[in-house]
């Protein structure tokens, strides 16, 4: 009988043993990978002053989204970003040729990548400097490859 009761606590203390490894081996003190908030949880970076505001979403060539809330009493998106000097550019034909966004320049004849404009998620019908700052309109600036 003593022989048994033995064998039972030496069978609880591997038992606890053998949980005790398992728990420590599974803490190797590096810290935990992490990864961005959603888009929606990142915070703004708020420019300017005036009576006029609007959300501006700018995805670079490597995909990052950087988010701006932009104060302006400009009447359009395009010269509010260049008032805060978010975007460079030159007039062509159809308005202003966006050619530098946050200082990354594209490049069509040589990269094959552009500056895309969108309003509400479409793709814009107007240049930026022909956009009107409207309420509740989100834009966005975005590298894009040609295809």
């Amino acid at each position: 009988m003593k022989n048994h009761s033995i064998k039972k606590t030496l069978s609880l203390v591997l038992v606890f043993v053998l949980i005790a490894a398992a728990a420590l081996t599974g803490c190797s003190g590096a810290p935990a990978e992490t990864t961005a908030p959603p888009a929606e949880l990142q915070p703004f970076t708020i420019l300017g002053e005036g009576s006029k505001s609007f959300e501006l979403t700018i995805v670079d060539k490597e995909g990052t989204e950087h988010l701006y809330l932009i104060h302006t009493d400009e009447e359009m998106v395009g010269f509010a970003l260049i008032a805060h000097e978010l975007i460079e550019g030159e007039e062509g034909p159809y308005g202003m040729y966006i050619k530098s966004v946050l200082g990354q320049k594209l490049d069509y004849e040589t990269d094959k990548m552009y500056w895309s404009f969108y309003v509400n998620g479409e793709y814009a019908m107007t240049g930026v400097d022909q956009t009107p700052i409207l309420d509740g309109e989100q834009y966005m600036l975005k590298a894009e490859a040609a295809e």
